[in-house]
């Protein structure tokens, strides 16, 4: 799924988790909590965000775990 910028510039891929990272990013913004001056990560802790994003943050924790656990090495890694 390609993720774009507000200048419509194609992002580049920096990690093996970067495109959930954006997405995650996104759809924080887009909540209430956020958009009524909360900060992501308060928001996020407190569960006040749509349901798609705490499975983002579930996903994003998924992916850096994968990252560090030794038998990924001999898997082939996720991407997203």
């Amino acid at each position: 799924m390609p993720v774009y910028t507000e200048e419509g510039e194609a992002l580049k891929k920096q990690s093996r988790c970067h495109g959930v990272r954006v997405d995650l990013k996104a759809c924080l913004r887009d909540s209430d909590c956020v958009k009524q001056g909360g900060n992501m990560r308060g928001c996020l802790k407190l569960q006040q965000v749509p349901q798609d994003c705490i499975n983002l943050a579930t996903l994003l924790f998924e992916c850096k775990r994968a990252l560090l656990d030794n038998r990924q090495r001999f898997r082939e890694r996720r991407g997203y």
